[in-house]
């Protein structure tokens, strides 16, 4: 097993044609057969099932995947790591941005990494907090935003923010921001909901429960741009932080306001493994990210948050 037939490996399985696999690594059709089918004597089982869409991986060839494309990353950040200019720090760093801030965070992190460490490449991923605490434990974050938790035996933790719960509804229901709104009030509402297994929907869940407030749900969605488009039209209200719908408040396309008895708060926390050698390039980019946010909330830009940020 060697590089160029983890190559062929991961090409194939994206494209889905040993043609098409050829032509991206410039290299011969056979050549390319070659590669896949010496991996499958290698492992002794067949990676791939020739059908008339293509390529289709099978289940040990989904296993390799994984694994081949982890080891290629890993391969990549060495090169980077031991060929650096004089004074300057390289590497592949790849960081996950928490859905409801990416819009926020994201351009002002690449833009400052880019401007004042040009050896450095991000790469940004956004998902849930559950999605990306499960591809740092799997190694293919180097450090995160994840929301309201603690540390982990695999997991360093550091707290950044934590930031208020607001009702989010359409404009005609003309919610304000200087008038909190009381969580019966907006349990009684048809809801929006994120889906069952959602950080958000478990605090909501819990809020319910806590007001013996039973809650009519209208729809359920991973998707936190899903939730504010159902809301503005008018399948419901729902539950957001406030920097996930700022700009909408600000456009006029929702109204929102803070919710009270109870106020609901959630935490935002700074993310990074406990394991392994941690490469200059993250910590330039955990410095970055930490100052990103922090000048989010001196800037006025996060609503209703505040830092809570330690050495830890």
């Amino acid at each position: 097993m060697d590089v160029k037939q983890l190559k062929a490996l991961v090409t194939v399985a994206e494209t889905g044609s040993v043609t098409r696999a050829a032509e991206l690594l410039h290299l011969v059709q056979p050549a390319v057969t070659r590669q896949i089918r010496a991996l499958e004597r290698d492992l002794g089982v067949p990676l791939f099932e020739r059908t008339r869409q293509g390529m289709r991986l099978t289940d040990a060839g989904e296993i390799l995947l994984e694994r081949a494309r982890r080891a290629l990353t890993e391969l990549e950040r060495a090169r980077a790591e031991i060929q650096p200019a004089p004074g300057q720090v390289t590497g592949i760093v790849t960081v996950g941005l928490l859905d409801s801030a990416s819009d926020l965070l994201a351009e002002p992190l690449v833009s400052a990494i880019a401007r004042d460490h040009p050896g450095i490449e991000l790469r940004v991923l956004t998902a849930y907090s559950g999605h990306l605490q499960q591809w740092l434990d799997d190694g293919d974050l180097d450090l995160t935003l994840l929301y309201d938790l603690a540390g982990t035996p695999s997991l360093n933790v550091r707290p950044l923010v934590r930031e208020k719960l607001w009702a989010v509804a359409p404009p005609a229901a003309g919610l304000r921001a200087a008038d909190p709104v009381p969580f019966a009030e907006v349990a009684a509402q048809p809801l929006v909901m994120p889906a069952s297994g959602h950080g958000l929907r478990a605090l909501i869940d819990a809020a319910a429960a806590r007001a013996g407030t039973a809650v009519a749900i209208a729809a359920q969605t991973n998707s936190m741009h899903v939730q504010k488009r159902l809301v503005r039209a008018g399948h419901g209200w729902t539950i957001l932080p406030g920097v996930g719908i700022a700009e909408d408040v600000a456009d006029g396309s929702l109204s929102a306001a803070p919710l009270c008895d109870p106020t609901l708060w959630r935490s935002i926390v700074l993310g990074t493994p406990r394991t392994g050698r941690r490469a200059p390039a993250t910590d330039v980019v955990v410095t970055e990210l930490t100052r990103q946010v922090e000048s989010a909330l001196s800037r006025g830009q996060w609503p209703s948050a505040e830092l809570t940020g330690n050495d830890a």
